[in-house]
């Protein structure tokens, strides 16, 4: 069984980690930005472009892994995002948010790498999917709970003490998950050097999309509606809250969906209601319908485990680790520049970045068409 799995348990509790510790700081961040920090929507551009700098540096994990076990640098990497979750309210400036969140990147991202790494090798190819939709549904009903705890806590603490809180709980957990010792003997050995294969092309290609395309909505989806339509950070939380509830309850059904209709099946459907829910951004005025969009939003992006089951149907079993920092790396290289020049796009004209979240969404969508014929040709090696 997948729960008497010891990597099960060790992923589950990192996972409960980063999502409590991401999901506040991104419950405050907009707000604490503009708030505290007077952030406009260039720097907020900026800052965006700065946290995805360490998920382009993912490649240097296949290095970091010659020394350190790939579980314990899971565990070290939330310990490293605490710090920097703990940081953020004592350095309410542009140049400290900066650096802040550039730590608390490293952590998240080189803990994603592993995570997705580790997954992939210790569970089947029918596990595989179930595991990934049920830890969306785990982080999901975290998120809930991080969510209600930052609405409790907005009326009693100021935003340093909720940072400073969360953060020490995060490396406490990260110390603790260090003494843990989760892997099997006669597992396959990883390859530790960085390479990109022709026959991984669609992966990377697919991998390389979501990023771009997630940037967008990462980056001003959530500042649109605290810019342009007011939202408060309680009025965030509130909605945090509810867009977790709905994905606690449908993220298992997506696991369930990659093994009954495949992954070009599951992708389709994402690729289509992106460029719909893109184009509302940045054409509709309602922030009613502008909140059903974000949760509409978070619903689908999910359905992109199905890049991940992809790959391991097609993948070799040592390429696993070194793929998954590369992919991580693929899947950066426009997550970095995208925010900031969606920053200063959006000075120009705010709906210019959905339009182009749009594009990429139609882009993907054409790409997606080509992975049964991978599939195929992998049955054919």
């Amino acid at each position: 069984m997948t729960r008497d799995n010891k990597m099960y348990f060790f992923l589950f509790l990192l996972t409960v980690a980063a999502i409590v510790g991401t999901q506040t700081w991104q419950t405050l961040f907009n707000n604490f930005a503009v708030e505290q920090a007077g952030i406009n929507g260039y720097q907020m551009g900026v800052i965006q472009s700065v946290r995805e700098i360490p998920g382009f540096l993912a490649l240097l994990v296949i290095y970091v892994i010659r020394f350190i076990p790939e579980h314990k640098l899971g565990a070290v990497s939330i310990i490293l995002l605490g710090a920097g979750i703990a940081l953020t309210g004592f350095l309410p400036t542009y140049y400290g948010l900066i650096f802040t969140t550039l730590i608390m990147s490293f952590g998240f991202h080189y803990y994603e790498t592993v995570n997705q790494s580790l997954t992939l090798q210790y569970f089947t190819k029918q596990e595989t999917p179930l595991v990934l939709s049920r830890f969306r549904s785990i982080s999901a009903a975290c998120s809930i709970i991080a969510g209600i705890a930052v609405m409790g806590m907005l009326k009693v603490f100021d935003y340093q003490t909720i940072y400073l809180l969360v953060g020490v709980l995060l490396i406490a957990g990260g110390i603790y998950c260090l003494f843990i010792d989760p892997t099997k003997e006669n597992m396959p050995v990883q390859r530790k050097n960085m390479f990109l294969r022709k026959k991984y092309w669609l992966y990377y290609t697919l991998t390389f999309l979501s990023g771009a395309r997630r940037q967008v909505f990462v980056a001003f989806s959530v500042f649109l509606m605290v810019e342009k339509f007011g939202f408060s950070a309680f009025a965030i939380a509130v909605l945090f809250v509810i867009n977790n509830a709905v994905n606690y309850f449908l993220n298992p059904m997506i696991g369930k969906a990659i093994n009954k209709f495949g992954e070009r099946g599951v992708l389709t459907l994402e690729y289509v209601s992106l460029i719909g829910i893109f184009l509302a951004y940045a054409y509709v005025d309602n922030k009613w319908i502008i909140a059903v969009m974000y949760i509409l939003d978070h619903i689908f992006f999910n359905f992109a485990v199905a890049i991940r089951t992809f790959f391991q149907k097609i993948g070799d079993s040592a390429d696993i680790a070194p793929t998954m920092a590369v992919g991580f790396t693929i899947n950066h290289i426009a997550a970095v520049v995208i925010p900031l020049t969606g920053g200063l796009l959006w000075m120009l004209d705010y709906r210019i970045p959905f339009v182009a979240g749009a594009v990429l969404a139609l882009v993907s969508l054409v790409f997606s068409q080509f992975i049964d014929r991978e599939l195929r040709l992998k049955g054919q090696d």
